[in-house]
């Protein structure tokens, strides 16, 4: 069950924001440049919604800019528990964090402060169910596999890699999860047009669909993502990225 931290409002919805209102962050209301700086603005963020059921992924640019319109709260996991915070009562806790636990966050700098990006928020008024599905795409199958050879089992980076049919398209092989799979250039030009079989070659894995997006079973592994584990079930839900 939620604990609640005390709700702190400084801005109503609609106001002008000061210099440092992290509103700033996406523009600003009139326009203007980016005020705050870093790397923490393209930061992932888990949104829920009112139900605490995970529904997209967004950029953490995206998350403030909601957190600024009063359409959603931060969630931060403490000890197993969930805690629910505003945004201004979490840009008090961001001083303590940037003093004790600054290598867990991710951090934007306004004019006056830092603040630590949220790994998770809750919509208010969003309760539909996120839709269960999977994008068959380039960037989902290397993710998928790893950015892994599929038949030498070596890693390259993304341009060295290319898309291959296990079994070709000349011999009925169409475009699925299933048939598809990372090859690096040598591989896919040894097995030309051949099936495995035929090319005296063999996968390393199975290809098969995945349950959930790929990109997103990639975050769970760094340390600072571990907190989507608990709104992330990977028997049913397919969070969709935007």
């Amino acid at each position: 069950m939620a604990r609640h931290a005390k709700k702190k409002h400084s801005s109503k919805p609609g106001s002008t924001p000061s210099e440092d209102h992290p509103v700033a962050l996406v523009g600003g209301s009139n326009g203007g440049g980016l005020i705050a700086q870093g790397s923490g603005l393209d930061s992932r963020v888990l949104v829920l919604n009112k139900l605490y059921v995970a529904v997209r992924v967004v950029s953490a640019r995206r998350a403030f800019t909601m957190l600024c319109r009063d359409m959603a709260e931060i969630i931060h996991v403490e000890d197993g528990q969930y805690v629910n915070y505003d945004l201004s009562t979490w840009t008090e806790v961001s001083e303590f964090r940037s003093q004790y636990e600054r290598e867990e966050h991710d951090w934007v700098r306004t004019v006056r402060y830092e603040i630590a990006v949220p790994r998770i928020i809750r919509l208010f008024g969003y309760d539909r169910l996120p839709v269960q599905r999977v994008k068959l795409n380039r960037r989902n199958l290397f993710a998928r596999d790893r950015n892994q050879c599929q038949y030498c089992g070596h890693h390259f980076p993304t341009s060295d890699l290319t898309l291959d049919h296990v079994t070709p398209r000349t011999q009925g092989g169409g475009d699925t999860w299933e048939n598809l799979v990372c090859a690096c250039v040598p591989c896919n030009a040894r097995k030309g047009g051949r099936t495995p079989q035929q090319a005296r070659v063999k996968l390393i894995r199975k290809p098969i669909k995945p349950k959930r997006n790929p990109l997103i079973t990639l975050r769970l592994g760094s340390d600072k993502y571990r907190s989507w584990k608990a709104f992330l079930d990977e028997a049913y839900w397919s969070v969709e990225l935007r």
